[in-house]
């Protein structure tokens, strides 16, 4: 059993698409990320970096005690390994697939962020922070389609990298993009879309997020903190 500490953003989806994928028994864990949820003590004595998603695996494969994973790449390398799919076991095909999955954690993740930060929920909305983020998604949009051209998936076969990079393409319209522009990607968006298992992932996600509510207080909650402000856990 996988307790998974989640709520229905693009990188708890990244966790629920795995473990769906993989047929793992799992228990979510909800964290109302507006409410303030992940700076309770017990989560962030798995979650030091007070984020979500994060996994405790209560059957690792060593046999001993459970185990805690927090930052969602790391999860599905931990995952992959433990399960033995969805990475590859030579070490060329392992190298592309982590090149493509470190590539959202630093790139297409953090500035797909900004983009939705300064679009959606900024209190003044800044032109050149706008445009800044808004173009940087549509360089890494450009990326993300040459790559894709000849294969079905990111690095050829399915794997975590196609499983990272999704969930944060769902919102391209938030973040001001045109799939058209992009004929490799959408057909691979298009692909991943249809995947049962990335059905019934965000089926699952659809009560948390009908749970969320962006007021004035949760963008404190989420947009405010600082060294100080961190509680201990």
């Amino acid at each position: 059993m996988i307790d998974l500490y989640y709520w229905a953003t693009p990188n708890g989806h990244k966790i629920t698409i795995f473990l769906e994928e993989a047929a793992l028994e799992y228990r979510i864990v909800p964290v109302n990320i507006g409410a303030g949820d992940q700076f309770k003590p017990d989560f962030l004595k798995i979650a030091p970096n007070n984020r979500m998603p994060a996994i405790v695996d209560h059957a690792p494969a060593d046999s001993g005690e459970p185990i805690s994973v927090f930052e969602s790449g790391a999860i599905l390398l931990y995952l992959a390994e433990k399960t033995g799919q969805f990475l590859p076991a030579n070490v060329r095909g392992r190298k592309t697939v982590t090149e493509w999955l470190f590539w959202q954690m630093g790139g297409l993740g953090p500035m797909a962020g900004q983009n939705h930060h300064f679009v959606q929920y900024a209190p003044e909305k800044i032109p050149y922070a706008i445009d800044r983020y808004v173009r940087e998604t549509n360089r890494l949009y450009g990326v993300l389609d040459r790559q894709l051209q000849g294969r079905a998936y990111i690095a050829g076969d399915y794997s975590i990298a196609d499983m990272a990079c999704y969930p944060w393409i769902v919102p391209y319209e938030r973040q001001q993009q045109n799939l058209a522009d992009f004929p490799n990607l959408q057909r691979w968006f298009e692909q991943m879309q249809a995947r049962p298992a990335v059905v019934r992932a965000y089926e699952k996600g659809e009560t948390f997020k009908s749970a969320s509510t962006m007021t004035e207080e949760s963008k404190k909650i989420l947009f405010g903190q600082t060294a100080a402000t961190l509680p201990t856990p």
